[in-house]
């Protein structure tokens, strides 16, 4: 009896020791669509700050950032296209595109709600492939030898290995980045090794001023940085955004997110939309063209609950265009459709 009664013991102690701790994470139930909340293994979930930067307050989620003097927060950009392209006979050619664009940032100091930050340039990576042959321009290998791909590396080398000075609020707001002209210089000098015509090399800076300056680069971050809406959002709640697609305006891309879940140390948000099917015709005598076109995508955003700060990104996208020439009698079609993959982080998806 003392033997039964001291394994009995034995058990209950096993089974209490083996008994795991549980924390409990909230998500929308992808079957159902509701929200729910469910319990995982406690060593399963991340760490996760007393005050985190994303919290809820009455269920509503909100993003902030907080993040610390001294660290530093990567932000590198990936994009790969595969083009197919479709001539009337059925033939098709397929084309491969990847660009990388790697930096990050260092926070310097804080003062109030204000974060002093330098904007590190770390790398840039241009890749083309197409039947069978593959072209590199990458800032971290040596030039290339094609006199063509010459001027891109020079120019990617010298915009790359600087600092740019950007001061952001706690909120997500970047309120300014300085430092562009040195980096102006910089790409001067590096077009003057290989252009001699004056003209020619201040339409090249002139170019570049208009895509690398303040204002391109607060927007690309504040759609980077920020998606949850500065009300909040609930876990399940849908919101859309609308960008112009093109110069003129007249097309819009539309983006649609939904706040899936919080917990495990990550808010993770989904995206659909995209741009709807839409036909242009033109006739001139019997001939007439058109020219259709869509794009969807589909994918992911993850932020760092502690920080606020993008975890990954991972989004496909999508687009078909047809242009299609008639007489009445007969047409011939040309196709062209592109997969893409963004991403933001790809290393930690």
């Amino acid at each position: 009896m003392k033997n039964v009664a001291a394994l009995m013991l034995i058990s209950s102690i096993a089974l209490v020791s083996c008994k795991k701790e549980t924390a409990t994470i909230t998500k929308v139930d992808p079957k159902t669509g509701k929200t729910v909340t469910v319990e995982v293994p406690a060593d399963s979930v991340a760490k996760v700050a007393e005050n985190p930067a994303i919290k809820d307050s009455a269920g509503v989620f909100t993003q902030t950032f907080k993040l610390e003097k001294g660290k530093t927060y990567p932000l590198t950009t990936y994009q790969r296209d595969v083009k197919t392209m479709e001539d009337p006979q059925g033939k098709s050619i397929t084309a491969t595109s990847e660009s990388t664009d790697e930096m990050n940032f260092t926070v310097n100091d804080i003062k109030g709600n204000v974060y002093d930050m330098t904007l590190n340039l770390v790398a840039k990576r241009n890749s083309q492939s197409a039947q069978g042959k593959t072209i590199i321009v990458d800032t971290k290998q040596a030039i290339p030898k094609e006199d063509d791909l010459k001027m891109i590396w020079n120019i990617n080398r010298a915009l790359t290995g600087n600092k740019l000075n950007m001061k952001m609020d706690t909120k997500g707001n970047v309120i300014s980045i300085t430092g562009f002209d040195a980096v102006y210089t910089k790409v001067t000098t590096a077009v003057g090794t290989l252009v001699k015509d004056a003209n020619q090399k201040a339409s090249v800076v002139a170019s570049l001023k208009e895509t690398f300056n303040e204002k391109v680069l607060k927007e690309q971050l504040s759609k980077n940085l920020t998606i949850i809406p500065k009300k909040g959002a609930k876990i399940g709640e849908k919101w859309t955004t609308t960008e112009n697609a093109d110069v003129s305006g007249t097309m819009k891309v539309t983006s649609n997110y939904t706040l899936k879940s919080v917990g495990n140390g990550t808010a993770e948000i989904s995206v659909t939309g995209g741009i709807p099917k839409k036909t242009e015709k033109k006739t001139q005598g019997p001939i007439t063209h058109s020219l259709s076109s869509e794009l969807a995508q589909n994918g992911v955003i993850k932020f760092d609950q502690s920080t606020g700060w993008i975890a990954n990104q991972n989004i496909d996208v999508k687009t078909t265009q047809t242009e299609t020439i008639s007489d009445g009698k007969q047409s011939q079609s040309m196709k062209s459709i592109s997969k893409s993959s963004v991403m933001i982080n790809p290393s930690a998806k």
